[in-house]
């Protein structure tokens, strides 16, 4: 392949995880629309359902032949995304968009630092850690228990991360992580449907939660795909950093969610320490 090709590819390949980020944050604004009728269960009950027939037709996985070995990752991997998905809309409906997601980054970046094994994360760490306190700015008034969803939803992205590998290791293709979506789609079945019969849904509700599922489930799942067929692996969890930037920026502009310099700076502390990460990873390890 000559230089031309390969950075056509690569630059369809950022265009594509680019465009995957935007689709994510903007399925998650959309879907926080239903939060007032049907409440954050209820629109991951939804966004469940809807990502894991999605996934279930795309990845088309021939569960009967599954052996034990390969079961408990994707039990193990149903419950995370299950966990994380409920974890993360409800923090969003407390701490708002951009701080929701911006916490949940910590996932990836923890993952990355622990990867890098190198004297110099400790200042990504640090910066991180400095992040996450303007975000948070400890107060009396401050939501105490939105910030430790945002919390648990980091780390339920990072098992779902170690997960993956292993799901990816002994599950040829992606019929692990569809088997996965379609299980955690099961075990939202009798809680939505709970949900949805305490809190009639509008045709508006259901079409907004049905739209999380497409746009940050199911679109993403896709394109991350085609992307990383185009672009080295690091370069993948270097854009994964405009997550918390376009969250922060959807939130402002699509749900009035208005954001304090120290906010932004925070974010950008997020932001930089992950990218940091990524990089020295792919030094120490190329």
């Amino acid at each position: 392949m000559d230089t031309d090709t390969r950075s056509r590819r690569e630059a369809s390949g950022v265009a594509m995880l680019l465009g995957s980020a935007l689709s994510n944050q903007t399925g998650a604004a959309v879907g926080s629309l239903a939060f007032d009728v049907i409440g954050p269960v209820g629109v991951v009950a939804v966004r469940q359902w809807v990502a894991g027939a999605a996934l279930l037709a795309i990845g088309r996985p021939r569960v009967r032949a599954f052996t034990r070995r390969q079961w408990w990752p994707v039990v193990g991997l149903a419950a995370v995304f299950g966990t994380m998905n409920v974890s993360l809309y409800t923090a969003i409906d407390r701490i708002g968009l951009g701080l929701a997601v911006t916490l949940e980054f910590l996932g990836p970046l923890a993952v990355a630092l622990a990867g890098a094994r190198h004297r110099a994360t400790i200042g990504c760490a640090a910066a991180a850690a400095a992040g996450v306190v303007l975000l948070t700015r400890p107060q009396p008034s401050s939501d105490g228990l939105g910030i430790a969803l945002g919390l648990l939803a980091a780390a339920c992205w990072s098992a779902y991360i170690l997960l993956n590998r292993t799901v990816g290791r002994r599950i040829p293709g992606v019929a692990g992580s569809a088997a996965a979506s379609a299980a955690s789609a099961l075990a939202y079945l009798p809680i939505g449907i709970a949900v949805l019969l305490a809190h009639p849904p509008t045709p508006a509700a259901l079409a907004c939660a049905a739209a999380a599922g497409l746009l940050a489930s199911t679109v993403p799942f896709v394109v991350d795909l085609l992307a990383l067929r185009r672009i080295p692996a690091h370069f993948f969890g270097l854009f994964m950093s405009v997550h918390p930037v376009f969250a922060a920026a959807i939130g402002a502009v699509a749900l009035g969610e208005a954001l304090a310099a120290l906010d932004w700076l925070g974010i950008a502390l997020v932001v930089t320490a992950n990218a940091a990460a990524v990089l020295i990873r792919a030094r120490t390890t190329g």
